[in-house]
């Protein structure tokens, strides 16, 4: 089943009279359950991509569809509830909220969506034990590691049971040994429970990972191959 795909996006800015072509006509399908890196070099358009997958961006031209809606179509507004009812996200620097702890991190997009106090507990519960950190729950970011704040966030996307998850450079500010632990995490999410990820790096050794490798080169993509994962 597919669950996002983009039709010959492109995605220009334009700063005073210099005009940059951050995509050129990129056409790209996820089907539900792969494990897929885009990578390139810095400048490549690799998160613009993710971006726009993930409807924090709109494409200067083309279309881009999740879930089997059309989202170049949708207003703002519905955009915003597909994002939070779909997509879920993984950040290069966690974004975590500073003054919460990583229980009530994770609790926040089932508190958004309503979730009953029941449930959302239960949830909550479930997904420290799936990471990993299930007497680290009352910790707040700062009094976490790098490596657990990241662990935390992966959680936190995982609460609505969204269709895909994206991350950025997920590993970029973790040490080899974190960085594995996370990259070993996101793995077994996959095999495991079947999560969908779309992740961007640079990285040889996060790439190594992924099952799917989309490599993009100024805006373009260059190749789209199958890979050991």
């Amino acid at each position: 089943m597919e669950v996002a795909r983009v039709e010959n996006v492109t995605r220009s800015f334009k700063l005073g009279d210099v005009e940059t072509h951050a995509l050129r006509g990129v056409s790209l399908a996820i089907q539900d359950g792969e494990f897929t890196a885009l990578v390139g070099p810095s400048g490549s358009g690799k998160t613009t991509l993710l971006q726009i997958i993930g409807c924090l961006d709109q494409p200067t031209s083309g279309r881009v569809y999740v879930g089997g809606s059309e989202v170049t179509r949708l207003g703002r507004d519905q955009r915003a509830d597909l994002r939070r009812d779909k997509i879920g996200y993984v950040f290069q620097f966690f974004a975590l909220i500073p003054t919460l702890t990583a229980y009530e991190n994770i609790e926040m997009p089932l508190l958004l969506n309503n979730t009953p106090a029941g449930p959302r507990a239960a949830r909550v519960k479930e997904l420290l034990d799936t990471v990993g950190l299930a007497s680290r729950g009352g910790h707040r970011p700062d009094q976490l590691s790098g490596g657990e704040q990241q662990r935390v966030a992966i959680a936190r996307a995982l609460a609505k049971r969204p269709a895909f998850i994206l991350a950025d450079e997920p590993t970029a500010n973790l040490d080899t040994t974190n960085g594995q632990q996370v990259m070993d995490l996101m793995t077994r999410l996959n095999r495991e429970g079947g999560v969908t990820f779309i992740f961007a790096t640079h990285d040889p050794r996060v790439i190594g990972y992924a099952r799917r490798v989309v490599t993009l080169r100024d805006g373009a993509l260059v190749s789209d191959a199958a890979a050991g994962g």
